[in-house]
């Protein structure tokens, strides 16, 4: 090779290195939004999502036929007893450890045989190539023991009011990022505002598009609503374990 030649060659090597820098530098950063801080605006940015209004498709979920036990109507009724005159002003662990935990943990998720408990603060991640979703839960229902493998219903609470943090926002987050991973098209979850509960339902439409649907809100301090609550949440544990069932 002549000296000219080599010359010649280093100057195309030189160009190519300079045309994959310059390659480089236009690749896009993705950014990650955490689900406790994702708002209304993040979301409509990043994904194609409308809320449909329409409550016949609680229909199912609401009318679920469970027999309440007066046992249960007892111990629903201390609860309120305790809490309802200061669920307003709690602060979130104060809601969550006094009024939240022992309704929850009446239901009795911790479902060990089939594999499936609750998790509380566990991690989730979901990234696409335009963002990244990434964060803990406050509470998700999931398979695993030791960790959570696959989310099934999360409730985004322990939130006073719709300020300063929106939880409808973080709880779509999580919902779009749990029927992605599962690679479903539809999930249940719900979001607490102080002494109200709003169970919505997420399907997804195609890429990156989706609908949600969010109810009335139950008074978790009247004690017909709160029965109604529980009935809501003993039809998810059924469906989750006929879910898990069904897949072994």
């Amino acid at each position: 090779m002549t000296n000219q030649e080599l010359f010649k060659e280093i100057r195309e090597l030189k160009k190519e290195i300079q045309e994959l820098k310059g390659m480089k530098k236009t690749v896009p950063e993705i950014k990650t939004y955490s689900f406790s801080r994702i708002d209304d605006d993040d979301l409509d940015d990043l994904v194609d999502i409308k809320q449909i209004y329409t409550e016949t498709i609680f229909e199912e979920w609401f009318n679920f036929k469970y027999e309440i036990s007066d046992e249960i109507v007892d111990f629903l009724q201390k609860l309120l007893d305790k809490n309802a005159k200061f669920i307003f002003n709690y602060y979130e662990e104060d809601l969550k450890m006094n009024f939240l935990a022992p309704l929850i943990n009446k239901i009795d998720f911790f479902m060990i045989e089939d594999k499936v408990r609750n998790f509380y603060d566990a991690p989730l991640t979901y990234k696409t190539d335009k963002f990244i979703f990434s964060g803990a839960t406050d509470f998700m229902i999931s398979s695993g023991i030791k960790k959570a493998k696959k989310p099934y219903f999360f409730i985004q609470e322990f939130k006073k009011s719709i300020k300063p943090t929106n939880p409808e926002p973080q709880l779509l987050a999580e919902m779009i990022s749990a029927v992605e991973l599962n690679k479903t098209i539809t999930i249940r979850g719900a979001f607490i505002m102080g002494k109200d509960w709003y169970f919505v339902i997420l399907e997804k439409l195609g890429k990156d598009r989706y609908q949600y649907f969010i109810s009335e809100a139950f008074n978790s301090t009247k004690i017909d609503e709160l029965k109604g609550i529980y009935r809501n949440l003993k039809f998810v544990k059924n469906e989750i374990l006929e879910m898990v069932r069904k897949e072994k």
